[in-house]
């Protein structure tokens, strides 16, 4: 692999995910209405990282 392999090189689970914010006003979670770090403006499924970690081991492979 080079080295400017970034994070969006690799298969994610939601790989649409909205441009981070630069700062307030954030988005709330959709699951828990914690502040996300993503854009009150962005219009779409937004989560907060705990609630992003939780879905990414709910939805990843156990075999």
């Amino acid at each position: 692999m080079s080295d400017d392999v970034t994070d969006r090189d690799y298969c994610l689970v939601g790989s649409d995910r909205p441009p981070k914010a630069d700062g307030p006003p954030y988005a709330a979670c959709v699951q828990c209405q914690e502040p996300t770090e993503y854009p009150e403006s962005y219009k779409g499924i937004t989560l907060c990282p705990v609630c992003e970690w939780r879905e990414a081991e709910r939805t990843s492979c156990s075999g």
